[in-house]
């Protein structure tokens, strides 16, 4: 009877697989907003209601768009081994991701009473910025988890890779809005 043969991995090799795994998670969920940003030309073409709130839209884009930084700020702190500047970094993108669900919330709660789900503006916004949230959200618990596991000095010897991954992620996320963004708030 043959014994099978044990591979080693370097780490190198390991850190190559889980970056190609990310890269095709991220290919495959890009489908999914894809399809979602689709159907809002298909089902309404390019109206939108009057009463949709563009200062609030611009407002949770903006700090959408700066959670970014900070988590840029919180990976490059994870590289060059800087443990304040990862847990800071961190908490800032945590922050500023908990106060863009917090405007998801008053928007959605306009978008009940402005354009409830049985219109197909509401259906496409809601089911747009739900699957969004989502992603946030889940954004969110990962980050946090990592920052968890960061005040440890976890990620400060070398092996950043789960600090990395968490900020790819949240990369995409806040890509993902810049197209819903516009789709939703600026088509007309």
């Amino acid at each position: 009877m043959a014994h099978p043969q044990v591979v080693e991995h370097t780490a190198e090799a390991r850190l190559s697989v889980n970056r190609t795994g990310l890269w095709l998670f991220i290919l495959s969920e890009s489908f999914l907003f894809g399809a979602a940003l689709s159907s809002r030309y298909y089902l309404q073409g390019v109206e939108r209601p009057p009463e949709l709130n563009q200062l609030l839209g611009l407002g949770i884009t903006l700090v959408l768009l700066t959670s970014s930084l900070t988590a840029y700020r919180a990976e490059r702190a994870a590289v060059h081994g800087q443990l304040p500047g990862l847990i800071r970094n961190l908490v800032a993108t945590v922050g500023l991701g908990l106060l863009f669900m917090v405007g998801v919330v008053i928007e959605w709660y306009e978008a009940f009473h402005y354009f409830p789900p049985s219109t197909a503006y509401g259906t496409i916004f809601l089911t747009t910025t739900g699957l969004h949230g989502f992603h946030v959200l889940t954004g969110i618990v990962a980050l946090t988890f990592i920052l968890f596991l960061g005040r440890d000095g976890r990620f400060t010897g070398g092996n950043f890779w789960p600090v990395e991954g968490a900020v790819k992620y949240w990369h995409f996320v806040d890509v993902a809005w810049v197209f819903i963004y516009p789709t939703l708030y600026l088509v007309q």
